[in-house]
């Protein structure tokens, strides 16, 4: 069972960036159908950078994809059905977490919700432009969750600079 949640946790929520990736990626790759003028090009770079640094290192890295690595070895250290069965969203701090933690993890996915509502609005090239960038964080976070996990597997709980938030 502790093998199961851990599994399960990470690679629910790697499962689910990977579908966000593809599908957004198909959005991005609709680019191709435009001459882009020069003012969207350089949108397209500035947006480009900026995400990578503030989702993709700011948010998933320093943030998220550790977080999500040592509740999942919080999980599988301390298994219970309930918790397992919901792995990734316990990963996510939806699910026994510190009431600070569940709050930040909620408002945050409605911060998402509604950015991606807001956007699906924008006509094209420019939705393809923002997707560029989404992508490209969430790339990054993807990464960023397999590089936290090889550093759990060589050094350690005690090498993932974030806690796991769980009530005490």
């Amino acid at each position: 069972m502790r093998a199961i949640g851990f599994i399960w946790g990470v690679g629910g929520i790697v499962a689910l960036l990977m579908f966000a990736i593809v599908r957004l990626g198909a959005i991005a790759l609709e680019l191709n159908d435009f001459t882009l003028s020069i003012w969207q090009w350089g949108t397209l770079v500035a947006w480009f950078a900026y995400m990578v640094w503030a989702e993709g290192y700011k948010g998933f890295h320093k943030a998220f994809a550790p977080r999500v690595v040592v509740r999942a070895r919080y999980l599988a250290d301390n298994p219970r059905p309930l918790h397992v069965l919901l792995a990734p969203l316990f990963c996510m701090g939806y699910v026994h977490a510190t009431p600070r933690r569940r709050i930040m993890s909620i408002g945050l996915t409605s911060m998402i919700v509604c950015f991606v509502l807001l956007v699906r609005l924008l006509p094209q090239p420019w939705r393809s432009i923002v997707d560029v960038g989404v992508v490209a964080g969430l790339m990054f976070g993807v990464a960023s969750i397999f590089y936290y996990l090889l550093q759990l597997k060589q050094g350690g709980v005690t090498s993932l600079p974030v806690p796991a938030d769980v009530p005490v």
